[in-house]
């Protein structure tokens, strides 16, 4: 994959128990189509090509978003009723590979959009993150364990949209060997990683609560964003 000489470069400060820390950052992506059973995935590609959705070109698949796309605030404003997010792990570089922090954000996407052009449909909406991380280090030797839940209130109603530990993601390992292998960068990068099964339809709530939980170290990151749409 191509990449600027001189890229521009975004700053966002996030916090490692509670002490802050500013990362230069130079590129966002979405890794789309991570789960672990590659043979799922591909059952799962080959249903969209049969409604018209392209075949990607490699799997997993890179779509680079804008700098700007990262929202630490809490909120956003998307275009139209027919958008939803799903939480996502995110793998944060700082100044090195071995620089290396977890947060949990949402791959918040156009799904009208995402019909006609996928990589559109993640670059339009912003990508709400946490601004809380934890080395990946602290994690490395029960990463399966994570869990990942995310629950939405709807009408004034919560429901739990997904829950599920990482054993459904692919490993870091082979993540960081999959970015290598593309000529991805592996230093002031953020890389939303990929998702858990839905329990739900896609489902277009007002507000998110996203948790990505160790049960070893009984210690949670949370994300949650209010969702406001703009009238067209």
């Amino acid at each position: 994959m191509r990449h600027l000489a001189n890229p521009p470069t975004s700053y966002i400060t996030f916090s490692e128990e509670g002490t802050e820390r500013t990362f230069s950052i130079s590129a966002v992506t979405c890794i789309g189509y991570s789960g672990r059973n590659q043979d799922k995935v591909q059952e799962h590609i080959d249903e969209l090509a049969e409604i018209g959705v392209p075949r990607p070109m490699i799997v997993p698949t890179l779509f680079p978003q804008r700098l700007s796309t990262v929202n630490t605030r809490g909120d956003i404003e998307v275009l139209g009723t027919q958008t939803s997010g799903e939480i996502e792990p995110v793998l944060i570089f700082g100044e090195s590979e071995d620089d290396l922090f977890i947060s949990v954000g949402s791959d918040h996407t156009d799904r009208d959009l995402e019909t006609v052009d996928i990589a559109k449909s993640k670059q339009v909406c912003d990508k709400p993150l946490s601004k809380n991380i934890w080395p990946v280090k602290d994690i490395a030797d029960h990463w399966d364990q994570i869990e990942l839940k995310t629950e939405l209130l709807i009408n004034g109603e919560w429901k739990t949209y997904q829950n599920h530990d990482l054993s459904a993601i692919l490993p870091v390992e082979e993540i960081i060997s999959h970015l290598k292998k593309h000529d991805m960068p592996t230093h002031n990068a953020v890389y939303y990683i990929g998702t858990v099964p839905l329990l739900l339809d896609f489902t277009f709530a007002e507000r998110y609560v996203m948790t990505l939980h160790d049960p070893v170290l009984s210690r949670s990151l949370m994300l949650t964003y209010n969702v406001r749409q703009i009238d067209l």
